[in-house]
């Protein structure tokens, strides 16, 4: 039986390490990740192995030969130009593979009993076997479902949080026949886990998933690299180590001198022909290279330093990576997480800031502090955009430095511009948005600068601007600690994930290709855009059809306010609205806005503030625009959320709306007048939109719940009305792809208007609503498990796995059980239509998570 060994990959995630490396050469406790893959594939009778290359493919083929050396028999398949993807780089080598093979990665680290795995195959006359494993956190692989006997009934590769049905994942390990190959096309970029295994599943062919017990690691980032070596010096893999354990935990290779007054602390692993100097200190889950000096004094605490390396006295590292052939001088301090690569020279008394990474040949000065981190936050993280853009403490995760690599990084993807930037009016935004415009100069696209700017303006001026994409700077509404930096393509949608993936595999590659002085990118920066809008606002308001009647709102020219009703009535009163702006940027254009739609408006919180308002200043300001809506008697109280995005209404009670009630009111205001039409709401809103959007003849139409996600969808979707959730969010799509809580109170405003209702009356005639959630703290390590139970359990009833895990649980009721994307909570969402049984649904289901984390 032969095995093939993928070892393309460039190891992206790893630099510097892998800058002269490709990812399966990189050593674990100083052997190559590939050897230790052969070793593991020898161990089990599998000596005929092919390495199918890419990246540096030299570097492997010079190391191992033709396998004599390790007692194999090696051969090589070498992609050229474009990778043909995992299952495209096996095809190419298909004549090799005449009977039953086995597939793995050469970058993983592993103890798997392959026997077992090979004889679960053919006990199950599987077309395709994969490997499977538990992990705690399964975020980053492919979450497979299985039946009881291991065939497998769906999986997801590399899913959302709210996507975790399971935390079985992928090991991509494979044992396939050589007729599945005759799926993939020979030639073209094709992968097991997105192409192949999806279309066995389609044409029902056998495919099985063998859970494995053993230990195993996709190495997929720094952090996990450290941990890896932690874990073999713990004894959690076997693995062959090739140097002798001279006490317990303590492995010494040959040649090694060691000072008497030198201090080894268990675990610890010195390579061959190293010195360790007088009173060093090696403290536990250190492992050092081959041909390693480490002079007197040195402290070491879970340090990875590679072979051929040189380190002076009084040196200090902590759990740091050393590249070989690194020179450290005296004194020198490399902190937690810090990363040298290959040939780098550290003068004494340098300082070298937790997680900065210095790359291969560079020369740190004499008592150099070496701050400036070239990574996400404090930790080397899978990937920097969240669920709605980048996030992160203000100056302290998102720095000029980092948002200068992140805009270049984006700039070296689209290539061209212009690109347009805006942001919020506090100082932290204009500080990180500069820093914006210059990454994407350095790389030379243009830019066009809107400065201070509400994104609702911002997104639709990217539609007409001919621009390539928008960026927007600004603080979070919630956290106010926190700023955020958002993508949009140049319709002013989100940019996709595959482009997020882009950007942040050039990000992490930190090599822009910067440009010449002479073709930095320039700077203009737009006049009227605000003007524009509002032009565009009140053509689109004035000009507007019902589809009913096929006229339009405004039948008087000239007349201060003047609309026709539903029931052909003129109507010259003029509504009287109560806007409170939260002292937002909205103020500066709304109030005209409203004005020349002849909507007489009463002012609060008009001013901008220097300081964002906290969430329970606006509560008040929410409490004071009920009372004086009561007070003056007003037909409709907004307040405008502080990004120009979100609206809470109150109504001519001083009721305030908001949440589920909000999204049912203004879904069915909008909907009555628009028979025919869809409207994009989220998983977890109340079946109640389902039953307005029945009784106006429309078609609701449900996405994951995210922000991002019904944005995109409504976008996609050329019968879309209506994009909207509970959170106080609607797009107009026939205006725009965003969110713009402007444009949805005069839409709110005229519909009203053109019904002959108040808000008042909307509510009271919308169907029931019986809705109810609460929230479950839930570690991230357990939200799998309690997933796959769940998805386990109700095998027997209809369930939807759309976004997280939707359970009927008795007719017009449901169960939405749903994974927090950032906290570490898993939400559950009850509705029906009785009260009682809903409460009932949210106590057991909320139960039952708690237990399931047990």
């Amino acid at each position: 039986m032969k095995a093939v060994i993928m070892a393309g990959g460039s190891g992206t995630r790893l630099r510097p390490l892998t800058s002269h490396l490709p990812k399966p050469m990189v050593p674990v406790v100083n052997k190559p990740m590939a050897e230790h893959i052969v070793d593991l594939l020898k161990s089990h009778g599998l000596k005929d192995i092919i390495f199918t290359l890419h990246y540096l493919p030299q570097a492997i083929e010079e190391y191992f030969g033709d396998g004599t050396e390790f007692g194999a028999n090696i051969k090589y398949s070498t992609e050229e130009g474009k990778p043909l993807g995992t299952a495209g780089c096996v095809k190419a080598i298909q004549d090799e593979l005449d009977s039953t093979f086995l597939v793995i990665s050469g970058d993983c680290l592993t103890d798997i009993d392959l026997t077992e795995a090979i004889k679960f195959h053919k006990e199950r006359k599987s077309k395709a076997t994969i490997v499977l494993k538990r992990v705690e956190n399964p975020l980053d692989y492919g979450v497979v479902i299985t039946d009881s006997d291991g065939r497998i009934q769906r999986f997801v590769e590399k899913p959302s949080a709210s996507e975790i049905f399971s935390d079985t994942v992928n090991t991509g390990i494979y044992i396939l026949e050589p007729e599945v190959m005759l799926y993939v096309i020979m030639g073209r970029e094709q992968d097991f886990s997105n192409d192949l295994f999806p279309l066995l599943l389609l044409r029902n062919e056998p495919l099985y998933g063998y859970v494995a017990d053993g230990y195993w690691c996709d190495i997929g980032n720094l952090q996990v690299y450290r941990q890896a070596h932690c874990d073999v010096l713990d004894g959690k893999v076997k693995i062959e180590l090739g140097i002798p354990q001279v006490e317990p935990g303590i492995w010494i290779g040959e040649g090694t001198q060691i000072s008497p007054t030198a201090k080894l602390e268990p675990p610890v692993l010195i390579g061959n022909n190293c010195r360790i100097g007088a009173e060093t200190v090696v403290g536990p889950h250190t492992v050092i290279g081959d041909h390693v000096v480490l002079q007197e004094k040195v402290s070491l605490k879970q340090p990875v330093i590679w072979s051929n390396s040189y380190v002076g006295n009084q040196v200090a590292m902590r759990a740091c990576i050393i590249c070989s052939n690194a020179t450290i001088h005296r004194s020198a301090e490399i902190l937690e997480g810090a990363v040298l690569g290959a040939n780098t020279s550290v003068g004494q008394e340098a300082n070298i800031s937790p997680d900065v990474r210095i790359w291969p040949n560079k020369s740190i000065d004499s008592g150099a502090r070496v701050t400036e981190s070239v990574i996400w936050g404090t930790r080397a993280p899978r990937t920097i955009f969240g669920a709605r853009g980048v996030v992160g403490l203000a100056n302290i995760e998102i720095t000029p430095e980092f948002a200068v690599n992140l805009a270049a990084a984006y700039g070296a993807t689209i290539k061209s511009g212009p690109v347009l930037v805006s942001r919020d009016y506090w100082g932290i935004s204009r500080m990180i948005s500069r820093a914006v415009i210059s990454g994407l100069m350095s790389v030379g696209v243009e830019v066009q600068n809107l400065e201070s700017m509400p994104q609702p303006i911002s997104r639709f001026y990217v539609k007409t601007s001919r621009a390539a994409g928008l960026i927007h700077i600004r603080v979070s509404q919630r956290e106010y600690d926190k700023i955020s930096i958002e993508f949009f393509d140049s319709d002013g949608v989100a940019i996709t994930k595959a482009m997020e993936r882009k950007i942040e595999s050039t990000f992490f590659k930190k090599d822009f290709p910067r440009c010449m002085p002479a073709d930095v990118g320039a700077i203009t920066y737009p006049s009227r855009v605000r003007e524009y809008y509002m032009a565009e606002f009140l053509n689109h308001i004035k000009g507007q059809v019902f589809e009913q009647d096929k006229v339009p709102f405004c039948v008087v020219p000239g007349a201060n306010y003047t609309r026709m009703t539903k029931n052909g009535a003129l109507t010259t009163r003029s509504p009287k609205v109560v806007i409170d702006y939260a002292m937002a940027e909205t103020g500066v254009i709304l109030p005209d806005l409203l004005g020349q739609l002849g909507i007489e408006t009463v002012v609060l919180n008009a001013s901008i503030r220097a300081t964002p308002s906290k969430q329970e200043e606006r509560i008040a300001m929410r409490k004071q625009l009920a009372d004086v809506v009561k007070a003056l008697k007003a037909d409709l109280g907004v307040q405008i959320g502080r990004n120009g995005e979100q609206i809470t209404l109150v109504d001519e009670t001083g009721q305030i709306i908001r949440g589920e009630l909000l999204l049912a009111v203004v879904s069915d205001i909008i909907l009555r007048d628009k028979p025919g039409r869809s409207i994009v709401i989220p998983v977890n809103s109340s079946s109640v939109i389902d039953r307005i959007a029945d009784k106006h003849g429309c078609k609701v139409v449900r996405c994951k719940a995210s922000e991002t996600e019904i944005g995109n969808t409504t976008a996609r979707l050329a019968e879309a009305a209506l994009g909207a959730s509970a959170n106080g969010c609607f797009i107009f799509p026939e205006f725009q792809n965003g969110y713009d809580a402007m444009f949805a109170t005069g839409q709110v405003l005229e519909h009203l208007t053109y019904q002959g209702r108040g808000l008042h009356q909307a509510i009271s005639e919308l169907p029931p609503l019986v809705y109810q959630v609460d929230s479950v703290h839930c570690p991230w390590e357990r939200k799998g498990r309690v997933m796959r139970l769940l998805v386990e359990k109700h095998q027997d009833r209809p369930m939807k796995l759309m976004d997280g895990v939707k359970v009927q649980t008795r007719n017009d009721h449901w169960v939405l059980v749903l994974p927090d994307p950032v906290e570490p909570l898993i939400h559950v969402y009850a509705d029906g239509l009785d009260l009682q049984q809903v409460s009932a649904d949210l106590n057991e289901y909320t139960q039952l998570v708690r237990y399931l984390q047990q």
